[in-house]
């Protein structure tokens, strides 16, 4: 049975537990859908304007997400705990970084599944690049390379220095614009 928006029965949790297999917790009232993150994927978490420039460096077709002025890029399960080190080992530890990661125990607002109309406020989530139901999401999502990443994934460390740089360019851009607006 295809879920679609205009089903009463189902909504937005079931299509991502049904169609993906993916855990989510339920929002209350005006609280939206949370995918749980940890279990089939974590999430690099990043200013938008980073974020796209990542994807134009590295390319690739893995799921991403938009929210607002924020970007997830979904990677591989465990992901989440070797950025830290990952960080330091890439020499962009101590950086003030606008970079996070969401993993186990940790949650995302669950865009509005492909095809279905928005609920059209402002900054809510969204795929840049959906999900396939029917299709497992692990081989594509970036990985340490020895451990995972299917063809066409970029290797877990190169996404993370590309978002490092990314991240840093997008910071000091933005001190720099502001410091011209204070002078003028």
């Amino acid at each position: 049975m295809a879920f679609t928006a205009s089903h009463p029965l189902h909504g937005v949790a079931s299509w991502y537990e049904h169609e993906l297999g993916w855990a989510t917790a339920k929002g209350g009232g005006e609280r939206p859908v949370e995918l749980l993150t940890g279990l089939r994927f974590d999430a690099l978490e990043l200013p938008a304007a980073a974020g796209f420039a990542v994807l134009r460096r590295l390319g690739g077709q893995w799921p991403v997400a938009l929210a607002g002025r924020r970007m997830r890029l979904l990677v591989a399960a465990g992901a989440a705990d070797e950025l830290p080190g990952l960080l330091d080992w890439l020499e962009w530890g101590g950086i003030a970084l606008d970079l996070a990661a969401l993993g186990a125990g940790d949650r995302m607002t669950a865009p509005i599944p492909p095809g279905w109309s928005g609920s059209g406020s402002p900054g809510a989530a969204s795929w840049l690049r959906p999900p396939e139901p029917g299709r497992e999401v692990e081989p594509t999502l970036p990985a340490m390379s020895a451990v995972g990443g299917g063809a066409g994934a970029p290797c877990l460390v190169r996404l993370v220095d590309a978002a490092a740089s990314e991240c840093h360019r997008v910071r000091l851009l933005g001190a720099d614009r502001t410091q011209r607006l204070a002078s003028s």
